[in-house]
């Protein structure tokens, strides 16, 4: 692929734009000496404005996604993609999000331009775990954990009942659930369903990944380790 098109595509601009850059010097390679849009150097060996190229096609990465940020490209108010180099959000392939938070759920959220490991990991068939933590508005009962686990509690609305879900509780107002699907607004209609109501969420866990000590709004590349590790303890495919 020539160099201008893969700029582009890495979303530093139109072809037009990118183009310019090279007229400006500004794409040179490792030792500094300014490229042309014909050279042809390895990956690891070109820079932009003097910073490494961003991964290639088929990166996935990890955010801590604040409350109060929508996963979107074109909905109102906060979105995600700020949270990231403005050029992420005009890469091609597209930059997506795997699954959704709600507005308001904050934690583990993942990205990918690879569209066959986003569809496996949001796939039914995987029934990847996905750990949340939750403040409830009431105290638990103490009878919601079997409810949850009996693979036959049925969401209004809903034609099919959940899947079994593990419930931990970690005081009388928090509780720790676990999930092997991802139905719309789940936990939140879990609870809803015996009674109480989330007033706080947040995703920890995604499979084998957690959120480790990523700050909130800081996000990182995974390497291929953690892209396999994703998928330890999941049901075969």
């Amino acid at each position: 692929m020539k160099l201008v098109k893969t700029l582009a595509n890495l979303g530093f601009g139109s072809r037009k734009q990118v183009a310019m850059m090279f007229r400006e010097g500004r794409v040179t390679d490792a030792a500094g000496e300014v490229l042309y849009a014909d050279d042809q150097p390895g990956w690891d060996d070109v820079r932009v404005d003097g910073e490494p190229l961003d991964p290639p096609p088929g990166l996935l990465l990890m955010l801590h996604k604040p409350a109060g940020y929508t996963c979107s490209t074109k909905d109102r108010g906060r979105l995600v993609y700020e949270l990231l180099p403005p050029r992420f959000a005009l890469r091609s392939p597209t930059l997506s999000t795997v699954g959704r938070l709600d507005r308001e759920t904050s934690g583990l959220l993942l990205m990918t331009d690879d569209g066959q490991l986003l569809h496996r990991i949001i796939s039914p068939k995987s029934k990847l775990p996905k750990v949340y933590e939750a403040t409830l508005a009431e105290p638990l009962r103490g009878d919601e954990a079997a409810t949850f686990a009996s693979g036959t509690l049925m969401l209004e609305s809903e034609k099919t009942p959940l899947l079994p879900a593990e419930l931990e509780m970690v005081s009388s107002t928090q509780a720790r659930l676990t999930l092997h699907e991802g139905r719309y607004h789940q936990v939140r209609r879990m609870f809803a369903a015996v009674g109480n109501h989330v007033v706080a969420l947040h995703r920890s866990a995604v499979g084998g990944l957690s959120l480790g000590a990523l700050p909130e709004g800081q996000w990182r590349m995974l390497e291929a380790a953690e892209r396999d590790g994703l998928f330890l303890g999941s049901s075969p495919n």
